[in-house]
């Protein structure tokens, strides 16, 4: 427990799982049968492999066969997604990756991710949290998976600051809206994402109240946040936070991405860069202090972006879309890096 916003250990996947409700409750039978029935596990070792009971796996085994999930092998429809799933989970030590299926090549990753996104929110959230959110267009897609519903002692802290000039929406507005849907309260870094010198940022935070909101970071009990990339198509330089000079200088000193303008090397090593001073934010270290750490993005142009922002932060859970994982599965089994996932089940 960390105060009044400990986490509570029946929010773990084994609880859920004990108490056979949820969507994570049919995420662990589904893997529970892919490791069963495709990798030769004894249900002893897929219990500890998920952190539950042996009895639990003997129950998810049969509910699976009785769903008709299971007959004899694994339906291609079904596998399809556990497959890469599984193979992102060992091949970028992440506890959970949950891959939203996508229409096709071409569709929206925003909009499918973002509603995953919602779906594993609403899983999470719990009375007595302090849950620390960034901002970007995919978590807004998230709000429309979330129900209204009260969630008392709820704190909702932004981890980074706003932008001035909105064009057809302002993704710095997730905090409060998420916040309202949980009737929780909202403490927000009132100022600029990024300010002109690192300066600015010392006076805003010591004289204009900032400071006690960025130590809130010092007790989360979740983050939630998206990640950027360095292309064109980044919201950060869309939205002229970043200039194209900057963005010139963070590629050529190896930079793939950022979660909350903190950039990383595709290894998740930070890269020394000035913005980084000018940020106002919560660092990488409290990012990563958080006992729940969810990561959300897809598309094309962030691969190498969600490869390195695994690394640097270890996510508990990292969401992303099935083209997406796809295309980082390639990139590192290229590289050497991980070994293909199995395609098919055996009979």
């Amino acid at each position: 427990m960390n105060g009044r916003h400990g986490t509570d250990k029946g929010a773990t996947a084994g609880g859920d799982v004990e108490r056979g409700t949820g969507r994570r409750s049919s995420r662990l039978r589904l893997r529970a049968a892919w490791m069963y029935y495709v990798e030769d596990m004894t249900q002893s070792a897929i219990a500890d492999a998920l952190g539950i009971g042996r009895v639990t796996v003997v129950r998810l085994l049969a509910d699976a066969r009785a769903l008709n999930e299971v007959k004899i092998s694994l339906a291609r429809d079904v596998a399809d997604l556990p497959r890469l799933e599984f193979g992102l989970e060992r091949a970028l030590g992440i506890g959970e990756v949950v891959i939203a299926p996508m229409a096709g090549p071409e569709s929206d990753p925003i909009a499918v991710v973002g509603a995953a996104t919602g779906q594993v929110l609403a899983d999470i959230i719990r009375p007595g949290m302090r849950i620390g959110v960034g901002w970007g267009r995919t978590l807004m897609r998230a709000l429309d998976l979330l129900d209204d519903r009260p969630m008392p002692g709820l704190d909702v802290v932004s981890l980074l600051g706003g932008i001035a000039f909105v064009k057809q929406y302002n993704p710095a507005e997730f905090a409060w809206r998420f916040a309202r849907t949980f009737h929780a309260d909202c403490y927000l870094i009132a100022a600029p994402a990024l300010v002109d010198s690192a300066e600015t940022r010392k006076a805003l935070v010591e004289r204009c109240g900032i400071g006690p909101i960025l130590d809130m970071a010092e007790q989360l009990d979740a983050i939630v946040a998206s990640i950027g990339s360095v292309k064109e198509t980044s919201t950060s330089y869309r939205f002229g936070y970043v200039s194209e000079e900057e963005r010139g200088s963070l590629i050529a000193k190896g930079a793939v991405g950022d979660v909350l303008y903190r950039y990383f090397d595709i290894e998740g090593r930070p890269i020394a860069h000035p913005i980084d001073a000018r940020v106002m934010g919560v660092d990488r270290r409290q990012l990563a202090a958080a006992p729940i750490r969810v990561l959300s993005s897809g598309g094309l142009d962030k691969v190498e972006a969600i490869i390195g922002a695994s690394r640097m932060l270890k996510p508990t859970t990292l969401i992303t879309d099935e083209v997406t994982a796809s295309a980082i599965l390639d990139l590192l089994e290229a590289n050497g890096e991980a070994a293909a996932p199995a395609l098919a089940a055996k009979d």
